[in-house]
Formats: C-alpha cells, sequence, structure tokens
C-alpha cells in the first residue's frame, strides 16, 4: 500500500461543551438529541393516531426507552465484544465512560423496554416500536459522526482518494466508514422512514422496514470497516456486526410480510 491519504482526518475536540468541572461530549448530545426527537415523535403519535397516552405515559416511554439503550448498549458490547475481558474485572462493565456501546444490544435492550411500557400502557407494542423506527436513524447517523470525532472504528487500510490516516490506527490511510455508516444508517435510512411514516400503515411495518434497511447498510459498510481488534473476523470472514445483522434482515423481511398480509 503505497498511497498517502488525501483528505486530513479533522482534529475535533470529543468535548462539545465544557461547564467547569462538567464535560458533554459530541457522542451524548448525540443520545439527546435522538431522544428529544423521539419525544416529539411520541407526542405527535399520540395526538394524531389517538394512542391514549397521558403526559406521564409518555414520559414513562421515553424513561424506558434511555434505560433500555443505553443498559442493553452496554451489555451487548460486554456479550458481543467484550471477548471475556470484563469478566475479570466486572466493575468495569459500569465504566460507560470508557466506551463500548452496542448498537444490536441496544436495540434488544429498547425492544424489552417496548413490552414494558406495552404492558403498562396497553399500548400496542408494534405500534411503540414503530414510532422508534423513524426516531433511531437520527441517533445511527449522529452517533457514526460522533464515533468519527472520537477517532473510533475506523475503516480497513485503503488506496481511496479519501482514505484517511487516524490517530491510534497506524500510518496507513483508512476508509472513514463512520461517515459512510452516517450517511446510509443516518441520513438515507431518515429519509426513507420519514417518507414512509406519511402514511398510516399497519403496525409493525415501519419496525421491519427499519431493521432490514439498517442489518443490510450496516452489513454492506462492515465490508469497509476494520473489524474489533479483540474479535477479528469470524466464520467465513465474517466480522461480529454481519452476523449480528443477518437476523435482523430476516426478521425485518418477515415481519413487513407478515403486517402487509394482515397476519
Amino acid at each position: 500500500m503505497t498511497a498517502l491519504a488525501v483528505w486530513a482526518y479533522p482534529k475535533i475536540d470529543p468535548v462539545a461543551i465544557r461547564l467547569g468541572p462538567l464535560a458533554v461530549r459530541w457522542y451524548g448530545l448525540a443520545y439527546m438529541v435522538t431522544f428529544l426527537f423521539a419525544w416529539w415523535l411520541l407526542t405527535r403519535a399520540n395526538a394524531r393516531r389517538g394512542l391514549g397516552l397521558s403526559a406521564d405515559d409518555e414520559a414513562f416511554v421515553m424513561v424506558a426507552a434511555i434505560i433500555g439503550t443505553i443498559a442493553g448498549g452496554r451489555l451487548g458490547y460486554v456479550l458481543f465484544y467484550g471477548a471475556g475481558q470484563y469478566w475479570t474485572d466486572p466493575l468495569r462493565i459500569f465504566a460507560i465512560w470508557d466506551g463500548g456501546m452496542s448498537f444490536h444490544g441496544g436495540l434488544i435492550g429498547i425492544m424489552l423496554a417496548g413490552v414494558l411500557v406495552s404492558l403498562r400502557s396497553k399500548v400496542s407494542f408494534l405500534r411503540l416500536c414503530d414510532i422508534g423506527a423513524v426516531a433511531a436513524p437520527l441517533g445511527f447517523g449522529l452517533g457514526r459522526l460522533a464515533n468519527f470525532v472520537n477517532g473510533e472504528l475506523w475503516g480497513r487500510v485503503s488506496n481511496a482518494p479519501w482514505a484517511m490516516v487516524f490517530p491510534g490506527a497506524g500510518p496507513l490511510p483508512r476508509h472513514p466508514s463512520q461517515l459512510y455508516e452516517a450517511a446510509l444508517e443516518g441520513a438515507v435510512l431518515l429519509v426513507v422512514m420519514l417518507l414512509l411514516d406519511r402514511r398510516e400503515r399497519p403496525p409493525g411495518e415501519l419496525l421491519g422496514w427499519v431493521l432490514t434497511l439498517y442489518g443490510v447498510f450496516r452489513i454492506f459498510v462492515e465490508f469497509f470497516r476494520e473489524p474489533d481488534v479483540q474479535i477479528g473476523f469470524l466464520v467465513g470472514h465474517a466480522t461480529m456486526g454481519q452476523l449480528l445483522s443477518i437476523p435482523m434482515v430476516i426478521v425485518g423481511v418477515i415481519l413487513i410480510w407478515r403486517v402487509r398480509r394482515g397476519t
């Protein structure tokens, strides 16, 4: 590999706001903006579709979603990507400020939270998931942009003219795969979901679409992303992200097919 990176990696402070001893990172802002967007979608859907949620119910939905996402994301990282390193020091599991969140774990966590909310509020579980499905791509995109700012989760070595040398990733230029994911899993998917949400659809269809499209985009971008060093490549030279995304696509396609058939 002799090509040099044409694009310089922009050195952006990962801390967005400093208020004395308090430091708010871009990654944290990504979560905050996404949950505020989800709250707005929830209140709009509640008014437009008559979900029957009180203000307290809406607050409970959002608190459950936040806890489910963060707890699931962290535990998912520990189980899927930790490679056993946390079992020797279990207290590190709670050190979320050191990084390490899994999208697939967060998905499981928020789905479990959705079950709890559905039972408590008597609102359709699939209807709640559809609201989250529209909001989720904003979080995907902002989260990947935060990964780029942090200089983490970089891509594989490349001679593409837009490749970059990432701090801590060695001297060779690499794909800015975080930006690929921000574009596909974030911007493109958000536009698609907002367009799909413009008309009434059977409960569960929007969830099916976000599972399917995210899974397809993630599997594709993983071909350009460097696998986690503690895991490397797995079965058939696939990455953990690809293996975890395949069931998403299958479930998403089946869900779309079933709700459109009315079964």
